[in-house]
């Protein structure tokens, strides 16, 4: 019996299988597919997803191959959200290939001693008090049955998981499609968007030596996802909404979305667990979607793996529910709010206008940037502190280290300001803690009298000290 199955071998599998390896847990990825895309629909990483691979020493390798942008956009609006005032040493989104982005992932996994299956897909699951049998379907071996303790569905809005598990995916059907794509333009762009009350949406990225083009056209918004766009498509929209292609010279391949809507109803059932796109799918304004997925790894991973130790009890995989469902449902909230802005009347270009202005307020921009960027992540219920739950800042210890720095083993790390009972905060973890000094008190409003701050393996803040 292995201890964790993970359907899906896209971003988020890839990252949990890291943390569980981390843990000590023993990982197998199924995936059904026979080798990856060689298209990457997400193009963005945000602060928190960064702050994520920094714990862990990997955000160099993805900060390298990508481009850094110090602003991010909500509902494409004139008024950029500003990312440098945000409390965090990454105040930037990254552009990186979808792609690249799961290479990177899975080789930081099988680094570790994850084990993956490409073309091997999970077919139905069995579920009972001991463990979880996956029915696996593979062309070249045949089918044959795996027994894991538990499983993990991330394998997509389609989930075969979610399915198998009986758990439902309430929601709404898309009512509205855009596409996407990636083309060589002769004359690239001097803007990154165009908003047409007439004509539609345009927003364009330079990725990989070609141009990420996302159009929104009122003319097409109602042709089915399933029906590819084409070339002449792509080109008659950006002359209609911009007055030029670009130069374009070759459409390397093109999308359509929705906006369909869903959330599962649960995260957990018994020992299957779902997350990423089995649990939430939703418009992609933003590009919030993986990096949604990625923060469900990182609250899973190193749960899943402390019960897998013996070293918590089995009822602190329900708070994986109880703190990502939440988020999800917020992402859903203000994906909507975005969508009802894409529109082209002059009702929609006059509440664009306004937000647009409004969003010149420090206060306001700030808000929607924490939002959108996963930097206002808080799980803080009922807490014995306001701090308690709060996603902690990397901050300086005093033998030159950063705080993340010393998390890259995917510890607890107790932060001592020197308070003589300490040790109190760390005695249910003390096989897997880093312990750093630092001077915590004041470092941020709300801890005036820290003596040592407890921080979980994700970064969130698990208890408080005051030093008197």
């Amino acid at each position: 019996m292995v201890d964790v199955v993970i359907a899906g071998a896209g971003p988020v599998g890839c990252f949990l299988a890291r943390e569980l390896r981390l843990a000590g847990a023993q990982v197998v990825v199924l995936e059904a597919e026979k080798m990856r895309s060689p298209y990457s629909k997400a193009l963005t990483m945000n602060s928190r997803s960064l702050e994520l691979l920094q714990m862990r020493g990997l955000a160099e390798r993805f900060m390298r191959e990508g481009v850094l942008l110090p602003t991010a956009h909500y509902a494409v609006l004139d008024t950029r959200l500003a990312l440098a005032p945000l409390d965090t040493k990454i105040p930037y989104t990254l552009a990186l290939a979808q792609r690249r982005t799961e290479e990177l992932l899975e080789a930081a996994a099988r680094e570790f001693g994850a084990e993956f299956r490409f073309a091997h897909a999970v077919s139905a699951l069995h579920h009972d008090e001991g463990g979880v049998e996956v029915h696996v379907r593979s062309a070249d071996e045949g089918d044959y049955i795996v027994r894991a303790r538990y499983v993990v569905g991330c394998d997509g809005a389609r989930s075969t998981v979610r399915s198998s598990a009986g758990i439902s995916f309430p929601g709404t059907d898309a009512t509205m499609t855009a596409f996407q794509g990636d083309a060589r333009l002769a004359q690239p762009p001097t803007v990154t968007a165009i908003v047409n009350e007439r004509g539609g949406m345009m927003m364009l990225r330079q990725a990989d030596g070609s141009f990420r083009v996302v159009i929104v056209d009122p003319t097409r918004m109602h042709i089915p996802k399933e029906c590819p766009p084409a070339e002449e498509e792509l080109r008659d929209a950006m002359r209609r909404i911009a007055g030029t292609d670009f130069g374009l010279t070759e459409t390397l391949w093109l999308s359509r979305f929705g906006n369909a809507t869903r959330q599962a109803a649960s995260y957990r059932k018994g020992r299957i667990f779902l997350a990423g796109d089995a649990a939430h799918i939703h418009f992609p304004a933003g590009g919030q979607g993986m990096n949604v997925g990625l923060q469900d790894a990182s609250n899973l991973g190193w749960k899943l793996g402390a019960v897998l130790r013996g070293a918590a009890p089995e009822a602190l995989l329900d708070t994986y529910h109880d703190e990502r469902h939440p988020i999800g449902a917020d992402v859903l909230e203000n994906t909507r709010a975005q969508e009802a802005l894409i529109g082209f009347t002059p009702q929609i270009a006059a509440l664009r206008a306004t937000l647009a202005e409004l969003l010149t307020a420090p206060e306001a921009n700030r808000r929607l940037a924490e939002k959108v960027t996963g930097i206002g992540i808080d799980y803080g219920r009922d807490r014995a502190h306001p701090w308690v739950g709060r996603r902690l800042p990397d901050l300086p210890t005093t033998d030159g280290a950063s705080a993340f720095q010393r998390m890259h083993a995917g510890h607890f790390l107790l932060l001592d300001g020197g308070v003589e009972n300490a040790s109190q905060l760390v005695e249910p973890w003390m096989d897997r803690i880093t312990v750093a000094h630092a001077d915590v008190a004041g470092v941020r409003p709300g801890l005036e009298n820290a003596g040592a701050i407890l921080v979980r393996p994700d970064g969130h803040v698990a208890g408080v000290l005051n030093a008197h």
